[in-house]
């Protein structure tokens, strides 16, 4: 088998709080192939934010290895890291971070242009990846002038466009109806069956049933780990989404 798109090896992430310390994440291993799309689960502070912000360059571990496509991030620079950022790793944030000066297809252009790609080819990968998640028709519009599940599914297009490979989702589906909710998670799946690795965090059980594995997270470690035909719901204790 080929190089996982993802390696998470022992990564532990703490966090002092004056003389206590937070255990965020403990000893997790974790790798995700291209083509597999992975749910994360668990009960609110169990770590689910924290591997996906390690996972993405967007936090550093206080130790292990986080490899993207064979680069390990703790070898590059702050540019370097931010580089494979822009092209390799799509993230959908839990509170979005569209920009609101910028129009849709500028939110979504951002990530390309900024990587070098030219005004025009970058605002044609940007169209293309409003229309895939079905709000084409607002390209033009401002986030500020948009639903919050509009705004998500601006989120989502910025993440998918361009070659990126891995695509890191926290609760994706959050400002989503239920259709829209599973129109979103139909096309994470696809871009994984045409080759990306995904991450997606959910407290839904009926959401991770569109995931090949599902890893559960209590305090910082995997308790457990899954293919879909076991219900999620078993793993999840009442009251434990977040």
């Amino acid at each position: 088998m080929s190089a996982p798109v993802l390696l998470l090896s022992d990564v532990t992430r703490e966090h002092r709080q004056g003389d206590t310390v937070v255990h965020a994440l403990r000893g997790i291993d974790l790798a995700v192939h291209a083509g597999e799309l992975v749910a994360v689960m668990g009960p609110s502070g169990s770590g689910k934010s924290t591997l996906l912000h390690i996972a993405g360059g967007l936090d550093t571990p206080t130790s292990g290895r986080v490899l993207v496509e064979d680069r390990d991030l703790a070898t590059l620079s702050a540019t370097q890291v931010a580089a494979v950022r822009r092209r390799s790793v799509g993230y959908v944030f839990q509170d979005l971070n569209l920009l609101p000066s910028l129009s849709a297809v500028e939110n979504v252009a951002l990530p390309l242009e900024l990587d070098g790609v030219r005004g025009g080819m970058a605002r044609r990968a940007a169209r293309a990846a409003l229309d895939e998640v079905g709000v084409g028709a607002l390209a033009g519009r401002f986030p500020d002038d948009m639903s919050g599940g509009q705004q998500q599914r601006v989120a989502i297009a910025r993440a998918l466009v361009g070659p990126r490979r891995l695509l890191l989702a926290d609760e994706p589906t959050g400002a989503l109806d239920s259709q829209t909710g599973e129109e979103v998670l139909r096309v994470l799946r696809a871009r994984c069956e045409a080759g990306a690795a995904g991450v997606l965090v959910t407290h839904e059980a009926r959401h991770a049933a569109w995931a090949d594995r599902v890893v559960f997270l209590r305090d910082g470690v995997v308790v457990d780990q899954s293919g879909p035909a076991l219900a999620a719901e078993s793993l999840l204790p009442a009251g434990g989404a977040g």
